[in-house]
């Protein structure tokens, strides 16, 4: 169990890592992305004139700024999920649900990040039309999206695993504390 835990606390550690730099990087692309935006409404409407690349560039930032924050998103729990069946059963069956979803989701997100990668390397054949560069840049989102979200879902099924054969309280995230029950006041 000393084993499972260290291993839940270095990807925790690593997966924390990862969502501070990407939340960082995330608030210069949104700035960036604004930036372009506001930029181009002013040509559009004050000058008349409006530019051709800052609608493909926005798009571009706006792709690379999901990408960096979905993994933390998903380890959170921020993504819309429907949970009533996992509220309704009794705890262990609940987590052994939960367990099983995760497996799933970790085979599927294995898939993506190869299916990415493949991708991003056609990605090389094609230029973007108004910004000239590869695509493959712009496709890069894609494998770096499903990575970190499967760094978070390895981390998260650890966790449900050391739930089910320990102490919930040594391998504490919300995915093993669950929502607070509410007070009948």
């Amino acid at each position: 169990m000393i084993i499972l835990q260290k291993i839940v606390h270095y990807l925790a550690a690593l997966n924390e890592a990862i969502g501070l730099v990407g939340r960082h990087i995330a608030w210069v692309l949104v700035s960036a992305m604004i930036s372009v935006i506001l930029l181009q409404v002013f040509c559009r409407y004050v000058l008349n004139n409006a530019l051709p690349w800052p609608e493909e560039a926005a798009r571009a930032l706006m792709i690379w700024m999901m990408a960096v924050v979905a993994g933390e998103a998903y380890r959170k729990g921020s993504f819309v999920a429907i949970d009533m069946l996992i509220f309704a059963l009794p705890e262990r069956a609940s987590r052994i649900l939960k367990l099983l979803l995760f497996i799933c989701s970790g085979i599927v997100l294995y898939k993506l990040v190869t299916l990415g990668i493949d991708f991003f390397e056609r990605g090389f054949r094609a230029r973007a039309a108004t910004i000239h560069i590869s695509r493959a840049w712009i496709y890069l989102a894609m494998p770096v999206c499903f990575f970190t979200m499967l760094l978070a879902n390895i981390e998260l099924c650890l966790r449900e695993i050391g739930c089910l054969l320990g102490d919930k309280k040594d391998f504490e995230l919300s995915v093993c504390d669950g929502p607070a029950p509410a007070s009948a006041e």
